[in-house]
């Protein structure tokens, strides 16, 4: 079993790397599942929670956030989106991946929903998962984890290095 995450202090940086690391282990061929940030989405809200994600490989992108109007403070994930995206990323193959992905383990995730089942699924394949984790969601993750899960710094190499890939 080979689970690693990564936690980065800065707001929105782990979505970014992660997404990044997808398109360049993509381009250099390697097969993915998972989701990561569609990054060409710029939320339109000034506290950026405004979402799309992208399942990996080939789409689709899904928003998974909600508008509650300007004024609310509110949580805007939408749980109905978010299942939809579980439910397109378990119908798409494991069978060919080199490395799942998750862009965050969230509220959903920490609670034992969302993409939980996937995250077994493919280990119990033998596909390493690469998961994004917020400060708010690490103990839960840790938790989840049952310590068997790698901590790595918010660095493009050093995921490469885990993945023991060569940088595309």
């Amino acid at each position: 079993m080979k689970i690693a995450y990564v936690t980065s202090p800065n707001r929105g940086e782990t979505d970014q790397l992660l997404a990044d690391v997808a398109e360049k282990l993509q381009g250099g061929g390697t097969a993915l599942a998972g989701i990561v940030k569609a990054l060409g989405y710029a939320s339109g809200f000034a506290n950026g929670c405004d979402m799309k994600l992208r399942v990996l490989p080939e789409g689709p992108v899904i928003k998974i956030t909600q508008d509650l109007g300007s004024g609310s403070d509110a949580c805007r994930l939408d749980p109905s989106a978010i299942a939809n995206a579980v439910a397109t990323v378990e119908s798409g193959s494991l069978g060919n991946a080199d490395l799942f992905i998750l862009n965050k383990f969230g509220p959903e995730e920490a609670a034992g929903r969302g993409f939980c089942n996937m995250i077994g699924t493919a280990l119990d394949h033998g596909i390493p998962v690469l998961v994004g984790v917020g400060g708010a969601s690490k103990p839960a993750f840790e938790t989840f984890a049952g310590g068997l899960a790698t901590a790595l710094p918010p660095d493009a190499q050093a995921i490469f290095d885990w993945c023991k890939l060569e940088t595309p």
